[in-house]
């Protein structure tokens, strides 16, 4: 079986956002959260947000945006969502004592 990850939470993404604009370096952001390094290099890549039409100012890395983009794009790809018929489909299997393994 393989190794058991966890998405980083709200709370983890603020102090990342703390810590990228207090300059803290990328490991010691990874040792705190007990995360590894990769992961937050990771985090700040994918969602790091510039703009050229706006001053620099705005330029970095936002906690609160990349949490509702992922909230969102974990919601929608979830299979039984997208597909309703065949979410019905599964429920009357389960209701008549079917069990998913």
């Amino acid at each position: 079986m393989g190794t058991i990850y966890s998405q980083l939470s709200m709370q983890e993404r603020r102090r990342i956002e703390g810590w990228w604009l207090a300059k803290v370096p990328v490991a010691t952001m990874a040792r705190v959260l007990g995360r590894h390094k990769s992961t937050i290099f990771s985090e700040i890549k994918r969602n790091f947000w510039a703009d050229d039409s706006l001053p620099n100012k705005y330029v970095g890395y936002f906690g609160m945006a990349p949490h509702q983009c992922t909230q969102q794009r974990r919601s929608t790809q979830r299979k039984l969502i997208r597909h309703p018929d065949l979410c019905k489909r599964v429920i009357d299997r389960i209701k008549q004592g079917w069990t998913p393994e």
